[in-house]
């Protein structure tokens, strides 16, 4: 390759928590979206391991995370409409939020730094509280910096899982 610029990078929260009628259990649906996320625009550049995780809200069901790191001269919005588009044909219907679902993929990072319109906050605003995108986002891409808190990935994950201190005045009432 000559001295092109590089591709900016993305790092994409992939989820499943239900069945897939072709594909099978949730774990099946991540490496089948992983596959779909793959085409002419969109390079696949690394994943993570697949890791198990408990729900977010009212759904009972475990969630298979994992997060792809992938190359696309695709803007956000573009790689948004893209994303929505594979959701779709997983069969993801537009509704309750945190409900059980086929899949789910959420733009994580960018490696333009932040961006925000109506559609769309990078990074993600749930990043840097959710162990299940912290923990595959640091098998990664463990020194890459959030944008907003100055922080690294891995200094995210050690922060979310250092014990929180307790608050002897209130303790001892």
């Amino acid at each position: 390759m000559s001295n092109a610029m590089p591709l900016p990078l993305y790092a994409i929260g992939l989820g499943s928590n239900r069945r897939h009628a072709r594909y099978g259990d949730p774990r099946a649906v991540l490496l089948a979206a992983l596959a779909a996320l793959e085409s002419d625009d969109i390079e696949a550049v690394d994943a993570s391991p697949i890791i198990a995780s408990d729900p977010v809200g009212p759904s009972r069901r475990r969630y298979a995370n994992a997060v792809a790191l992938v190359a696309s001269k695709l803007s956000p919005p573009e790689m948004l409409e893209r994303l929505q588009d594979i959701e779709a044909r997983f069969g993801r219907r537009i509704g309750q939020r945190w409900g059980a679902r086929t899949l789910d993929l959420d733009i994580l990072l960018w490696s333009g730094g932040a961006w925000s319109d109506a559609a769309l906050t990078i990074p993600h605003p749930a990043l840097a509280d959710r162990a299940f995108v912290l923990g595959p986002l640091r098998a990664i891409v463990p020194d890459w910096r959030h944008p907003l808190h100055a922080r690294s990935i891995r200094q995210l994950a050690a922060q979310l899982v250092r014990p929180k201190p307790v608050d002897r005045r209130a303790a001892a009432h």
